[in-house]
């Protein structure tokens, strides 16, 4: 298909940014909350409590695939990736909702060998205490983390702040089953309560894992970023100046923008190249990281209008004035 491309010859507005010192954070507190969940269990013998701690490793390994990944994801581009390394995000979002599989099936194993066999607990005031501390901690971080991750669009921080905050949601039905136990003396309430979160836990994982296919798909940008779009756009378009073919995805925090631009074949290629110049720019400002690619075509042409679907800009354009399809 004839016409002129232009690529965003600016770099995006905001380059990757180092995120590391929050999978630092996350790595710190997992190992804080393995040791004091390990105390917790040590103390009462909860089959509740040795399945929170078991979450709690997995919550370390994801720390450590998150530093790994969100390191790389920092890269610019260079000769062999040419659209950078944002992708590796969706990568640890993956191994995070595999590894919240496995600690699922580990509690609930567990779950099910104590609840064959039951056993009585011992100091559950002590134990208790404990793990209410690393539930509060891992709390505060699940909060900064999935606030950093919306703040810099970091699917891998989102996804280790929504890991914690399931294993948060993991201590509490932990807690409660085991201050049941303690004022009934029905034993056997501990695992019921260890296995139904571990039911609850699969479903979280199972969310993370969709997201992470849905981005290694070069899922569109949300209907809202599309109606942003949609709106920037339509501030040039007329009769003269057709947006078609507008595609879009979404790479980690990084977004991406593909356009045809038609305009009359009498213009010059300086006034279409300034007009491309303008919509790039007016993109990059409304998303920020955010790479434009536009292609220069003649309204007139009908094979202007020959390309796969996109997003609808309204115009002005009509076709019989120009003699091309819409």
């Amino acid at each position: 298909m004839g016409g002129t491309q232009s690529a965003s010859s600016a770099p995006p507005t905001k380059g990757p940014t180092n995120l590391t010192k929050f999978a630092w954070l996350a790595i710190a507190t997992a190992l804080a909350t393995i040791a004091l969940k390990m105390a917790a269990y040590l103390v009462t013998g909860s089959v509740g409590l040795l399945s929170d701690a078991a979450e709690s490793v997995v919550n370390l390994v994801a720390a450590f695939v998150a530093l790994i990944v969100l390191h790389i994801a920092a890269k610019p581009a260079d000769e062999n990736h040419h659209f950078g390394h944002t992708k590796a995000e969706y990568f640890s979002a993956a191994v995070e909702g595999i590894m919240i599989f496995v600690a699922a099936v580990v509690i609930i194993v567990a779950a099910v060998e104590r609840f064959i066999n039951p056993q009585p607990l011992e100091q559950v005031g002590l134990g208790l205490a404990i793990s209410v501390v690393a539930s509060v901690l891992n709390g505060a971080v699940a909060l900064v983390l999935v606030r950093a991750g919306r703040r810099h669009r970091s699917i891998t921080l989102e996804a280790d702040g929504r890991h914690l905050f399931t294993d948060v949601v993991t201590s509490a039905g932990v807690i409660v089953a085991v201050l049941l136990v303690a004022l009934t003396g029905w034993l056997r309430l501990d695992p019921i309560i260890a296995f139904l979160v571990g039911c609850n836990i699969i479903w979280t994982g199972w969310t993370l894992v969709r997201r992470s296919v849905d981005g290694l798909m070069d899922h569109t940008m949300t209907p809202e970023e599309h109606d942003r779009l949609t709106a920037t756009l339509s501030r040039f378009s007329s009769e003269d100046v057709v947006f078609h073919g507008v595609r879009t995805r979404e790479s980690g925090a990084e977004k991406h923008v593909a356009m045809h631009v038609l305009v009359p074949g009498t213009w010059s290629v300086q006034r279409g190249h300034d007009l491309l110049e303008e919509v790039e720019e007016a993109v990059r400002t409304e998303f920020g990281r955010c790479e434009v690619v536009t292609h220069l075509e003649p309204l007139e042409d009908p094979r202007s209008y020959e390309d796969g679907p996109g997003l609808a800009v309204p115009s002005d354009h009509r076709p019989d004035r120009h003699h091309g399809p819409r």
